[in-house]
C-alpha cells in the first residue's frame, strides 16, 4: 500500500532501466544520504564518528570488494585482509615518496597496487575453484603478511615495524595525522565509500557485471556463450582487490592513524567474510547491512546494559558477539543463504501487496 509500483509508468527505456525505477526507493536513498551527510555530522559527537561510523564505512567498502569477487563472480577468497594491507602499505609509501601530493588521491591510487597483486593471485582461478581456490587466497594472506613483517622498506625501516601516518593536508584542510578532526575524516570516508558503491552499482548492471554472474552460475555455459573465463575472473579479482585496497588505506589513514602487520591478519579476512555472509552474497546493500551488524552489535552489547545499571565486561561482550554471529551464520546458511538483503527484499515484496495476502 505504501510501497507500490502501480501508477509509476515508464515511457522510455532509460526510465525502465534506471538504477532505482521505483519512486519510494529513490526517496529512501535520498533520506539515507541526507542522514549520512547532514544529520550525523550535525548531531554526532567525536566518539560516535571515530568509533562507529568511520569503521562501519571502511568495513562496508571492504565487504563490497569481497562481495564483487565472492557474491557476484563466485570465487571464494580468504585473503581480503592481506589485500587491504597492500593498499595501506602502498598508500603509506606513496605519501612518503610524494609528500606534497593529495592524500585522498594517494589513497585512491593505492588500490591499483592491490589490484595488481590480486590479479596475480587470481591466476590459479582458471584451473581450480571452490575450496581449492580458497586455499590459494589463504596462501596469499600468509605470504603478504610475511612481506609486511620481513620487508623493512615497506614501513620505511621504522624500528617498531609499524606504519605511522604523517600530518598531511588537502585543499587547505588537515586530513590525516593526529591533528585531523573526526568530522573531516568522516566526510572523506563517506564520500569515497558512496562514490565506489555508486560506481559498482552501475558496473554490476552492465556487461561486466553480467559476465561475472554468468561465471558464478555456470562457467562452462558462460564460456560456450563467448565469455572468456580467465579475463573475467582476473577482472573480478582486480576490481575486488582495488576496492579492498582503498578500504585498507582508509582504515589506517582516516581511522587508526597507525597500523601493524597484525592489523591485516587472517582474522580481518574472516570478519569481512562474515559481513558478506550475513549481509547477503551478491548484494551491495547487504554489504552495508552485514558491516553494520558485525561492527555495531558489540557496541550495543557494551553500552545498552550500562544504561539500565548492568555492567558487562569487555571479554563477555566479545564472547556474546561470537556466539550471536556464529549462530546467525549457521541460521542464514540453512534458512536464508542470501542474508539480511534477501529478508529486506521479502519485506518490500510484502509491502507491495499489503494488506492483501497476494
Amino acid at each position: 500500500m505504501f510501497y507500490r509500483e502501480a501508477g509509476q509508468f515508464k515511457t522510455s527505456y532509460k526510465a525502465d532501466q534506471a538504477l532505482m525505477p521505483i519512486l519510494q526507493d529513490r526517496v529512501g536513498l535520498l533520506v539515507i544520504l541526507a542522514v549520512a551527510f547532514v544529520v550525523i555530522p550535525v548531531f554526532a559527537n567525536d566518539f560516535f564518528l571515530t568509533s562507529i561510523m568511520i569503521p562501519f564505512l571502511v568495513f562496508s567498502l571492504a565487504a563490497i570488494g569481497l562481495n564483487v569477487l565472492t557474491g557476484f563472480c563466485g570465487q571464494l577468497s580468504l585473503g581480503t585482509g592481506a589485500f587491504m594491507g597492500v593498499g595501506a602499505y602502498a598508500a603509506y609509501k606513496l605519501t612518503s615518496i610524494f609528500p606534497d601530493a593529495n592524500v585522498i588521491l594517494m589513497v585512491l591510487l593505492s588500490g591499483v597496487f592491490s589490484a595488481a597483486i590480486g590479479a596475480v593471485f587470481g591466476l590459479p582461478s582458471l584451473r581450480i575453484k571452490g575450496l581449492y581456490l580458497a586455499v590459494t587466497t589463504l596462501a596469499a594472506q600468509f605470504f603478504l603478511e610475511w612481506c609486511f613483517i620481513r620487508i623493512p622498506w615497506l614501513y620505511n625501516y621504522n624500528a617498531s615495524g609499524a606504519i605511522e601516518i604523517p600530518h598531511r593536508e588537502a585543499f587547505g584542510v588537515v586530513v590525516s595525522g593526529a591533528e585531523a578532526t573526526p568530522i573531516v575524516r568522516y566526510f572523506i570516508v563517506l564520500g569515497i565509500t558512496a562514490l565506489i558503491a555508486y560506481l559498482m552499482a552501475n558496473v554490476l548492471r552492465g556487461r561486466i557485471g553480467r559476465s561475472w554472474m554468468m561465471i558464478r552460475d555456470m562457467d562452462i555455459a558462460a564460456e560456450l556463450m563467448g565469455i572468456r573465463p580467465l579475463q573475467t575472473k582476473l577482472m573480478a579479482f582486480a576490481v575486488s582487490s582495488y576496492i579492498c585496497g582503498v578500504a585498507g588505506a582508509m582504515m589506517v589513514f582516516f581511522w587508526l592513524n597507525a597500523a601493524e602487520p597484525s592489523s591485516y591478519s587472517i582474522s580481518l579476512s574472516f570478519q569481512i567474510l562474515f559481513m558478506v555472509i550475513l549481509g547477503g552474497l551478491g548484494s551491495l546493500s547487504g554489504a552495508f547491512m552485514g558491516a553494520a551488524f558485525i561492527w555495531i552489535l558489540p557496541v550495543f552489547l557494551k553500552f545498552i546494559p550500562g544504561t539500565i545499571g548492568i555492567n558487562v565486561a569487555a571479554e563477555t561482550v566479545e564472547h556474546i558477539t561470537f556466539m550471536i554471529v556464529g549462530a546467525l551464520i549457521i541460521f542464514f546458511l540453512i534458512v536464508e543463504p542470501h542474508g539480511f538483503a534477501r529478508l529486506w527484499q521479502i519485506a518490500k515484496q510484502k509491502l507491495r501487496v499489503w494488506p492483501f495476502p497476494y
